[in-house]
């Protein structure tokens, strides 16, 4: 078992946190009331538009890693032919 002496700290320090949530709650309220709806509207767009992005580069990354995957087999088993083919073939969709 642990001491109690821990248990106070750990008990301590979630009152702690939760006085310090409850305040970082209190403040969002008053920005989204002083700010008001049109600008959460216009946070909303923004965040969809960086989501958007993001979708964007892991499709991107995701198509390397599929070009990667294909280049190792070829170089692994030395195939100079395909290994060519695989380059080519990348070198066109860009």
């Amino acid at each position: 078992m642990r001491p109690t002496a821990g248990r106070g700290s750990l008990q301590s320090r979630l009152r702690v946190r939760g006085k310090e949530a409850a305040r970082n709650l209190g403040r969002f309220r008053a920005g989204v009331q002083a700010e008001g709806v049109e600008a959460l509207r216009e946070r909303v767009t923004l965040l969809e538009a960086e989501v958007q992005e993001c979708r964007q580069l892991n499709l991107r990354l995701a198509e390397l890693t599929d070009v990667v995957q294909q280049l190792l087999v070829p170089i692994a088993r030395r195939d100079e032919e395909a290994l060519s083919a695989v380059l080519e073939k990348y070198s066109k969709s860009l």
